[in-house]
């Protein structure tokens, strides 16, 4: 039998929800590199100096009443020292009712501040959320406790205006290409999708983002080959084949010119 050649998964084992705190132990172990099949929610409420997450490839420095949400597939690691606050492990489906904001759904979020008022609002939501969970367990209320915590959580992230069209588009574009992007490199693909030219997807990204379907499609590649070569242990080949590239040659190609390392380089980097 060959060695494991996928980065751990963490798997919510028993329960459609967990609740504990950073302080008291966590239901799963924290202390390596690893993702999650479901989505959890880190409440900081108080942190260290040198408190620090690592979430694809990048580096957060935590501070006090912080909220960081990781959604199922994100590489994710951080080794505990002390923290406080509370950690929620949400199965898809149940987070899936209790917040809809499509961007959270498909990648998550760095680490964001709540404000004073939130965190107090906050806190009375999880103390009542913490009663229920260790004493009656009903699943109907713990929902409505979670959907009410998500709602102001993402009222940070929500504080501008309505999403217009185009805002839309975009937000349906990162879903389009996170559901496709290892099929589906075309961006003509996903202009088709959303209804728009080529031309005028771009330029709605280009104004949004700074960038061109081509390069988020790529961008999106590039995250899933450093999770593979850093963390896993399959091949450059193995992982050229699993991200839809035929040609290894081609995609070592495509790698050093994102990172200017070949694949083979970046992953004794990691090492």
């Amino acid at each position: 039998m060959s060695q494991e050649k996928h980065i751990p998964i963490h798997n919510l084992t028993y329960q459609e929800f967990q609740l504990t705190t950073l302080e008291n132990g966590h239901p799963e172990n924290f202390n390596d590199i690893h993702r999650h099949n479901f989505f959890e929610i880190l409440w900081f409420r108080e942190v260290g100096k040198e408190s620090r997450l690592e979430l694809d490839f990048e580096n957060y420095h935590i501070k006090n009443n912080q909220i960081c949400i990781i959604a199922p597939g994100q590489v994710f690691n951080m080794k505990l020292r002390g923290e406080k606050g509370y950690v929620f492990a949400i199965s898809r489906e149940i987070f899936k009712e209790v917040c809809d904001i499509e961007t959270v759904l498909t990648s998550g979020t760095s680490p964001f501040f709540l404000n004073v008022a939130n965190q107090m609002t906050c806190q009375l939501i999880v103390d009542l959320l913490e009663q229920e969970y260790h004493n009656s367990s009903r699943i109907g209320l713990m929902k409505a406790y979670l959907k009410a915590f998500c709602i102001v959580i993402t009222e940070e992230l929500n504080s501008q205006e309505s999403l217009t069209n185009e805002k839309q588009r975009i937000q349906q574009l990162i879903t389009l290409i996170e559901e496709n992007y290892k099929v589906q490199k075309d961006s003509g693909f996903y202009a088709e999708k959303l209804n728009v030219s080529t031309h005028h997807l771009n330029d709605i990204v280009r104004l949004a983002r700074g960038t061109t379907v081509k390069k988020m499609i790529a961008q999106r590649l590039l995250l899933e080959a450093k999770r593979e070569l850093s963390y896993g242990a399959l091949t450059t080949k193995e992982v050229a084949f699993k991200l839809g590239f035929n040609d290894t040659s081609y995609f070592s190609r495509f790698f050093k010119k994102q990172t200017n390392y070949s694949p083979e380089q970046f992953k004794n980097i990691r090492d």
